[in-house]
């Protein structure tokens, strides 16, 4: 499983691409002609006024020559890709000419958060003849800026993602809050061993994961917040680690589930509970990680040439195929889960694993549930709406685990290991006196 996981971790960090809003690169008279206009990038600013584009030219002089503009676009249709290509240039809402060092254009006040293309065309983008002079290209520099609070076009944030900065300082408080309270008496709990002593480990490296990958965005976005670039190795490092932590929940669920179901019957029942393995549940763990690993890859492939912010905001068949299977393993684990519950005769058992698939379900179901419920939210919200709530419910869903696994009133009296001293752990009096 290790070596699986380093596998794929690698191949999809090579994979990752990161982008920011200050742009640079160059302009080329070729790109423009073959696609009637070379796109440059897209940008949704913010309701108001306040908005700003400065593009920097390295030669005007040859911009001059090349009769060189920028085209700024408000929604751009798909209906344009129809169009001549002189249409298409004139139904730009702005042209900036180039032929200054540099160029400001302000965004007019509008009354809710837009996108806007930017596209570069020059006096060779509609001509028809088969060669184009050979002009060097026109190295540039793009900023774009969103008023901040004081209404000065100095945020280089879109409107979608807006307010992620401070989401993850605020993730990383309560991980730093969490860890400073819990370390000790978990790293004495995981000393100590027993018969879930992996699936802890498993559990705190998914949960370290999280961390990781909130540290990196947070590094990143700090620093995009001042260039408008970031450090896009940083943002694709969150990605990944965010998704080695993915993979290794799935593949210790799916293990549990199908290893509790596989031993049933051939272990006596009163044999504590434990991480069961078999080839038939670490078969089934693996082809499920193995599926998910491939549509992950094939979701960051096929929008590696999009601006794509985090993976959680699916956009791609293969996206929506990741959520597939996130639905369809749910109900493989709630068909296992109710053959178990169905024929378990311990009560304290039945509590262990429902409370179990309480977790299961909140971590898987969170993505698809918030994918759907994003479609009543604004088009710049979707996205921060299923980032922060995946994360935060996957979260919620670790706490759950790590409740059931280390609470003294069901993981350790179904184990008969009640000898260990744990956090978040319950007395057996106020435990019975919840129920009651």
């Amino acid at each position: 499983m290790s070596r699986l996981s380093a596998t794929f971790a690698v191949a999809l960090l090579l994979s990752l691409e990161a982008s920011g809003k200050t742009v640079r690169g160059l302009f080329r008279s070729e790109a423009a002609r073959q696609e009637n206009g070379q796109f440059i990038t897209k940008f949704m600013y913010q309701a108001g006024n306040g908005g700003l584009l400065v593009c920097r030219l390295d030669n005007p002089s040859l911009g001059t020559e090349k009769e060189a503009r920028l085209l700024l676009y408000q929604d751009m249709d798909s209906d344009l890709d129809n169009l001549s290509c002189s249409q298409r240039l004139s139904r730009a809402q702005f042209t900036i000419s180039l032929s200054q060092e540099e160029h400001n254009q302000t965004i007019p006040r509008q009354s809710s958060p837009t996108a806007w293309q930017v596209l570069y065309a020059d006096r060779y983008t509609c001509e028809e003849s088969s060669a184009t002079p050979s002009y060097a290209d026109l190295g540039f520099s793009l900023l774009l800026f969103n008023p901040d609070s004081a209404g000065n076009p100095l945020d280089h944030f879109s409107a979608e993602e807006a307010g992620l900065h401070s989401f993850y300082f605020l993730l990383l408080l309560a991980y730093f809050i969490a860890c400073c309270i819990y370390f000790q008496p978990l790293y004495q709990a995981l000393k100590k061993g027993g018969p879930m002593h992996t699936v802890l480990k498993v559990l705190t490296t998914a949960l370290a994961l999280q961390g990781c990958s909130a540290l990196c965005n947070y590094i990143h976005l700090a620093r995009y917040s001042r260039d408008g670039t970031g450090i896009p190795p940083m943002g694709s490092l969150a990605e990944f680690w965010d998704m080695v932590s993915q993979v290794s929940m799935l593949y210790m669920l799916l293990s549990l589930c199908m290893g509790w179901t596989l031993s049933r019957g051939r272990k006596p029942q009163s044999r504590p509970l434990q991480w069961e393995r078999s080839p038939a549940s670490t078969a089934v763990a693996v082809g499920g990680v193995v599926t998910q690993g491939v549509l992950l890859l094939w979701e960051q492939y096929s929008e590696s040439d999009s601006e794509h912010h985090s993976y959680h905001a699916q956009r791609s068949l293969a996206g929506l195929l990741l959520l597939a299977l996130r639905v369809v393993l749910s109900l493989l684990l709630a068909s296992v889960l109710y053959q178990i519950v169905s024929t378990e005769r311990s009560t304290l058992k039945r509590d262990f694993y429902l409370c179990f698939a309480k977790g299961c379900f909140l971590w898987f179901l969170c993505h698809p549930i918030l994918v759907l419920m994003s479609v009543v939210f604004n088009d710049h919200q979707r996205e921060k709406v299923i980032t922060i709530g995946v994360i935060l419910c996957q979260s919620i869903s670790m706490v759950i685990l790590y409740q059931l696994f280390l609470s003294r009133s069901l993981y350790w009296e179904v184990s008969s290991l009640s000898s260990v001293s744990l956090p978040l752990t319950m007395s057996r009096t106020n435990h019975h006196r919840g129920r009651l």
